[in-house]
């Protein structure tokens, strides 16, 4: 990351305003002013953050690698949602921080079904099957089949007040 090319970084694109080109320069150079970039942001006790990345990313290559030879060897036209949320989708977040999801139940607005999958907190996460499209409706596949997943989350904030994200069962 310590090339840049006239527009920004080699190995980065940003979209948006999200992750400003400016701040990741701020990041590269561990800006002092800037919050988070030191191992106590991260509760690290006698770790550094090196050690921590690569101590997380060497445990999920090794969760990948294992979910990928599973998934290869499976045959086709199966969803495989429960081998991927539990030997992928739920390590990753676990990894991530987020602990154990819960699984949530479908919450209903204005007569209309949401069976979002998960929540954490306040927040719908929808895990589905690595054949599972996110983009397209997936007749037959529960939290598919009547909207693409994508949809079915964003219409759920949209039509949400809030206090209906992430009920657990």
């Amino acid at each position: 990351m310590r090339t840049r090319s006239r527009e920004g970084f080699t190995t980065i694109t940003t979209e948006g305003s999200i992750l400003p080109p400016d701040l990741l320069a701020r990041i590269v150079e561990r800006d002092k002013d800037l919050d988070g970039l030191d191992p106590s942001s991260y509760h690290l006790p006698g770790e550094t953050l090196n050690e921590a990345i690569s101590r997380s990313w060497n445990l999920l290559q090794d969760v990948w690698a294992a979910f990928r030879d599973r998934r290869e060897a499976l045959p086709e036209g199966q969803p495989e949602t429960g081998m991927t949320r539990e030997r992928w989708l739920l390590p990753l977040f676990r990894e991530l921080g987020y602990g154990q999801l819960l699984t949530a139940r479908a919450v209903e607005i204005e007569g209309k079904s949401y069976p979002i999958s998960h929540a954490w907190q306040h927040a719908p996460i929808h895990l589905v099957g690595f054949r599972t499209g996110l983009d397209k409706r997936t007749p037959g596949i529960a939290g598919a089949a009547r909207i693409s997943p994508h949809s079915l989350v964003q219409e759920f904030l949209n039509r949400s007040d809030g206090q209906s994200v992430g009920l657990p069962l």
